[in-house]
């Protein structure tokens, strides 16, 4: 998708330029020493631009300090001040950063109770305007300043106003933006990129696709910003981000990216990077809306051959045996001399399919692996081939760079129901191609092999330690397969955010802890010290808790 320019502070964003790495960070930000730190750290890594956390105006003078530290260490990056339910900070900052990002969920609508009545016409327009009223003032001092500004969806935090019409739904999600969009440009306010960001990859790559649509019908042409917002950490985290921004990045659609992980922030940048680069030959492709075209491939019917021990929700095949622990999973075909299999390569091979007529195909194209997928697939509905596909594609490079690069060529064709399986080729060990390959799976939501963590990178508004938090808490429910586990720094996404999550845990306070069982707050203001306990109490309350199988620490075990 081609857009245009926007400037943040001397970083231009869209148009002709490549795609811009971002991160945020974790320090309270009115630490001004210490924010800048973090920034300077994060910019000689390859961070262009940096968001820190404005709840108010202590943070937003902050900012000032900030910005004369950077200058005087002669560190230029741009500084995004990121505002919730607090327009006046973002008033008074705007003075001082490059860029306002605003949450059009809770910038003027206070947080969603998700209230489920319907408004009536009158009392919808009533709340546009109550709206025009709140942003209008920052839309103009941005315009005065010269100063971008962000409209960043969070699918966790849609108003009430929202869900009430649209649901909670890519198409709220979008509406929400376009009704900010729509005073801004009243205002011939044009400094504008927009976000859509959500846990779920799935839900993410449809709401920035249905926004790129809205965007074509309407004319516009503004950069996007991408992200899965709470990925997660370690493997997980980078296979859930990429799968979400290399889907969209691989089909020409965003302009910059952040990679958020419950990590140092300093983790981000370099699968940040190689997402970048790896996606950045596609810049300027022509989007085509392919939700309409692939409708028909959503809807395939695949005939499973028995002989063949696939799992219809998404199979993992290699080419040697894995050494497995007992708690890991097994793939579910070796490729040991298996006969009745077809492996396409190439397009002019594709019609040797109807007259061999496999059991199970292996795609591997040999270069431009999303947009020959999305050929291949029509070329199969369109022939009545019922035949399972399995993505076989091979890589050369490191294991950083194959989880990324995996992710995104999997992720992109999985996201769309194309393959029922994966068979990864590179010079890795095969039980990490096999753990690798049920991640894409799960990240997919193909298939849930392992807990499901949603968790936040943190920032300044993070009042516990988030990332040991979450380390303990993966680590005593890692055995709880399919289960969703919410960790979140606070609770401006956090009771959104995690409503899809079977169980929730909120920071609420200085060291205090609210647990969810579903969208239900069930325990209000925990002492973090037993918070962990406490939640683990409550899985099993609620039924959900086995006890881990115990594995020796030494043995391996081979499946033959």
């Amino acid at each position: 998708m081609k857009t245009r320019e926007v400037k943040v502070g001397k970083v231009g964003v869209g148009g002709n330029n490549p795609i811009r790495i971002q991160s945020m960070t974790t320090t309270p930000t009115d630490n001004a020493q210490k924010t800048a730190d973090e920034i300077m750290k994060l910019s000689d890594l390859g961070c262009e631009i940096v968001r820190v956390t404005v709840q108010g105006m202590k943070e937003a003078h902050s900012c000032k300090t900030i910005k004369e530290i950077l200058e005087k260490k002669g560190y230029s990056v741009p500084l995004v001040a990121d505002i919730h339910f607090y327009p006046k900070a973002a008033l008074a900052v705007a003075d001082v950063v490059d860029k306002v990002r605003i949450n059009p969920g809770n910038f003027v609508d206070r947080r969603s109770a998700f209230k489920t009545a319907a408004l009536d016409e009158t009392s919808y327009n009533k709340e546009l305007e109550k709206i025009e009223a709140g942003f209008a003032p920052l839309v103009e001092k941005c315009k005065q300043k010269k100063k971008a500004i962000r409209i960043g969806t969070n699918h966790g935090s849609l108003s009430d106003r929202i869900l009430c019409r649209f649901g909670d739904t890519p198409r709220g999600m979008v509406e929400s933006a376009l009704e900010f969009a729509r005073i801004a440009r009243k205002q011939d306010f044009h400094d504008l990129i927009f976000s859509m960001k959500a846990s779920n990859p799935l839900v993410m790559i449809a709401a920035y696709r249905l926004l790129v649509q809205q965007m074509e019908r309407l004319g516009w042409d503004y950069p996007l910003h991408v992200g899965v917002t709470e990925a997660g950490a370690g493997e997980d985290g980078r296979v859930k981000s990429a799968v979400g921004i290399g889907a969209l990045l691989l089909d020409g659609i965003g302009d910059t990216l952040r990679v958020s992980l419950t990590e140092d922030p300093v983790c981000e940048i370099p699968p940040a990077r190689h997402l970048a680069s790896f996606a950045q030959p596609f810049r300027g492709r022509l989007f085509s809306p392919f939700w309409e075209e692939s409708q028909a491939e959503r809807e395939r019917r695949v005939v499973f051959p028995p002989s063949l021990s696939l799992h219809k929700g998404g199979s993992v095949l290699l080419e040697k045996e894995p050494l497995l622990r007992p708690h890991e999973m097994k793939p579910d075909l070796i490729l040991q001399d298996q006969a009745g299999i077809f492996r396409a390569t190439k397009e002019k091979e594709w019609e040797e399919i109807q007259s061999k007529q496999p059991q199970l195909i292996l795609f591997a194209p040999l270069h431009d692996r999303v947009a020959s997928g999305r050929r291949f697939f029509r070329y199969l509905h369109d022939q009545h081939i019922l035949t399972p596909v399995i993505l076989d594609f091979s890589y050369t490079g490191s294991f950083e760079d194959l989880i990324i690069e995996a992710s995104a060529e999997c992720g992109a064709l999985l996201a769309d129901n194309l393959g029922e399986g994966i068979l990864l080729r590179a010079p890795h060990p095969p039980e990490k191609l096999s753990s690798l390959s049920f991640s894409i799976l799960q990240a997919c939501r193909k298939r849930l092999t392992k807990p499901d963590f949603i968790s936040c990178p943190g920032c300044g508004r993070t009042l516990f330690n988030l990332q040991e938090v979450a380390e303990k808490i993966r680590q005593k429910t890692a055995h709880l397969q399919g289960i969703k586990i919410a960790i979140m720094g606070c609770i401006v996404n956090g009771p959104g955010e995690m409503a899809d999550a079977d169980f929730g845990y909120v920071g609420s306070g200085k060291d205090k802890v609210d647990l969810y069982v579903k969208k239900k707050c069930v325990e209000r203001g925990i002492d973090a010290a037993f918070a962990e306990e406490r939640l683990i109490a409550l899985i099993k309350k609620e039924g959900a808790w086995i006890e881990p199988r115990s594995s020796p620490q030494v043995e391996l075990l081979t499946f033959f």
